[in-house]
């Protein structure tokens, strides 16, 4: 059943709902099957390779800080800007202090809800 009140915001608070909760299986539903995530400048992966970057960055057992700068949507597709950070001392004691502006590219489904097709996190910068 389509979900007429889902919104791309609604899908970020879920992505950092999920992120915080370190729960791999509620952030995996946040992306497509195919979709790709550019963890750093020019490596975009896909498949079990971004599901491993996204268990990476859950490990370290911080929260994230996200904040919608601008959501452009066309029918079943939208770009969103998102500030965010991850900051703190992560589980195994190192210092870790992220931050950038995300492009990312949501495709709504059938069932109504957003999720990534293309998640990059640091946006323009130079890969």
């Amino acid at each position: 059943m389509t979900d007429i009140h889902d919104t791309p915001q609604h899908h970020q608070a879920r992505y950092a709902a999920a992120f915080d909760a370190a729960d791999p299986a509620a952030l995996e539903r946040c992306y497509e099957n195919t979709a790709v995530l550019v963890p750093r400048p020019g490596l975009p992966l896909t498949g079990d390779d971004r599901r491993n970057a996204t268990g990476h960055l859950l490990g370290w057992g911080l929260p994230i800080e996200a904040s919608t700068r601008h959501a452009y949507v066309s029918g079943d597709l939208a770009l969103l800007i998102v500030d965010w950070s991850i900051r703190g001392t992560a589980a195994d004691g190192t210092r870790v202090d992220l931050s950038g502006a995300a492009t990312d590219v949501l495709r709504r489904g059938g069932d109504g809800r957003w999720r990534y097709a293309i998640d990059n996190p640091f946006g323009t910068a130079a890969g």
